[in-house]
């Protein structure tokens, strides 16, 4: 009884533990020979991948190719069939919820709410992790900045199911900065925006890469990936086709054989940024 209580004593100490930040540069979360399976079907087979502080790394390939398995392996959301992914050098089954939650953030692709929560309470639940820390006086001013970074102060009082597909997703994404974790996972976060908060949500990847987390981003624009990732992994058939800094990998002949349709891969005339644009 008594080291059974002592168990416990532990594992809720390690909960009330405040994660340390890595510096730049260092693996927070990684994957070695990871396969998936849904539905009995091999969806992601043999796939090595680690995300780094300081950098946005943009998953990107043709519908069905993995990107979200792969996101989900990376949360613990979905089980592995073979290999092993790695929490802050931890196997995720080693961490509790609530120690992951406090490590890293998970943005899905649907955004949907059982209840009646405004949009201020979704993005307070994103504090959640840090009830019993120190890090709980923080609460206030993450949730506001969050807001106000994702432009959703002006609706915070609106019920969430209210809210446009749009106004979902930013909400969603300000749990999830709201959240702050040094490991960020998101999936299709632009998918239901217009262009220029497809852009503002980039930047602010960008710009909490840039302040010391790991980002992981499922896109399926190209050109956002080309201008905002550091790297960009390419899936193909659920395997790893191609990872690196996407002037290098980003090439015509890779994109049009992946994606079975010709695509050019062009430098813009005045900024020589690197445009990625589907033959017409």
């Amino acid at each position: 009884m008594t080291s059974a209580l002592a168990r416990m004593k532990a594992a809720f100490a390690d909960q009330l533990e405040v994660p340390t930040p890595t510096p730049n540069g260092s693996v927070t979360l990684r994957a070695t020979k990871v396969s998936v399976e849904r539905r009995g079907r091999r969806v992601l087979a043999d796939v090595d991948f680690a995300v780094t502080t300081g950098e946005v790394v943009a998953l990107v390939g043709p519908n069905g190719a993995g990107k979200s398995s792969l996101i989900a392996a990376l949360a613990g959301e979905h089980p592995v069939v073979g290999g092993s992914v790695e929490l802050d050098d931890r196997p995720l089954h080693r961490w509790t919820p609530v120690q992951m939650a406090q490590r890293r953030a998970v943005l899905p692709q649907s955004h949907t709410i059982g209840f009646a929560f405004t949009a201020h309470q979704v993005v307070t639940f994103g504090r959640s992790p840090w009830a019993r820390t120190a890090r709980r006086a923080d609460d206030e001013q993450a949730v506001h900045d969050a807001m106000a970074v994702c432009d959703v102060l002006d609706f915070a009082d609106r019920p969430f199911l209210a809210l446009s597909g749009g106004e979902r997703a930013r909400v969603a994404l300000a749990r999830v900065l709201a959240q702050d974790t040094q490991t960020i996972l998101l999936d299709e976060p632009t998918a239901a925006l217009d262009l220029g908060h497809q852009e503002t949500v980039m930047r602010l990847a960008r710009a909490r890469a840039e302040a010391g987390a790991a980002v992981v981003v499922v896109l399926h624009d190209l050109g956002l990936a080309a201008a905002y990732a550091h790297r960009v992994a390419v899936l193909d058939g659920g395997r790893l086709a191609a990872i690196g800094p996407p002037g290098e990998i980003f090439t015509a002949a890779l994109l049009s054989r992946v994606y079975g349709h010709p695509i050019e891969v062009l430098a813009h005339p005045e900024t020589g940024a690197q445009l990625v644009i589907p033959m017409r």
